[in-house]
């Protein structure tokens, strides 16, 4: 390991990248804003990285595949595909820490079951971080913390925390039940 002391923020944020809640795109082509955290990519570096987070298909259906233009924030493409190019600009970069902040809170359930499936071969050989709040993007977490007002509750893995039976298990057993339920077809009320 390293002494924290010793490594300058110039070094961190060389080694960092971020996938936010909001992704942000800029105008030009698709492949131009995956190799944006690397500039030097190789257009099989830029597929790659699409193919591993899932978004190598419905780039290969846009007008001009790789070389579709964007309008400003990413604004002709859907909340889940611009997400999608976010991971695969942030995985581009082989960044020692990842950081995901809220990144699947705002997308469909499609884009983020791609992301999901991706999320193993992302997440290998780096710290990840992630903050969220939709408990199955961290169930499979090495380990989990739980924070209510800046305080941390309860910390360990899935499996750990459920077995205590306190704030995170309560929250995952809410979670998953409300999710059920609404799951459930509702019966018209007779008329009458």
């Amino acid at each position: 390991g390293y002494d924290i002391r010793d490594v300058t923020q110039d070094s961190l944020a060389r080694q960092t990248a971020m996938v936010l809640q909001e992704p942000f795109l800029f105008s030009g082509s698709i492949s131009e804003n995956i190799a944006y955290n690397k500039t030097n990519a190789s257009h099989d570096e830029v597929v790659a990285a699409a193919k591993t987070v899932g978004a190598h298909d419905f780039i290969t259906k846009m007008p001009d595949g790789y070389d579709t233009l964007l309008k400003e924030r990413g604004q002709n493409l859907s909340v889940g595909q611009r997400q999608l190019i976010s991971f695969a600009r942030a995985l581009i970069a082989d960044p020692a820490i990842l950081i995901l902040d809220e990144a699947t809170a705002n997308i469909d359930s499609y884009s983020e079951s791609v992301i999901q499936r991706a999320m193993t071969e992302v997440f290998h050989g780096r710290t990840s971080i992630v903050i969220a709040h939709r408990l199955s993007t961290i169930r499979n977490a090495d380990k989990i913390v739980m924070l209510e007002h800046g305080e941390i509750l309860e910390q360990g893995t899935h499996s750990e925390l459920m077995n205590a039976d306190g704030a995170y298990a309560k929250l995952y057993n809410t979670y998953f039940a409300d999710a059920a339920l609404a799951q459930i077809p509702t019966e018209a009320a007779p008329e009458g």
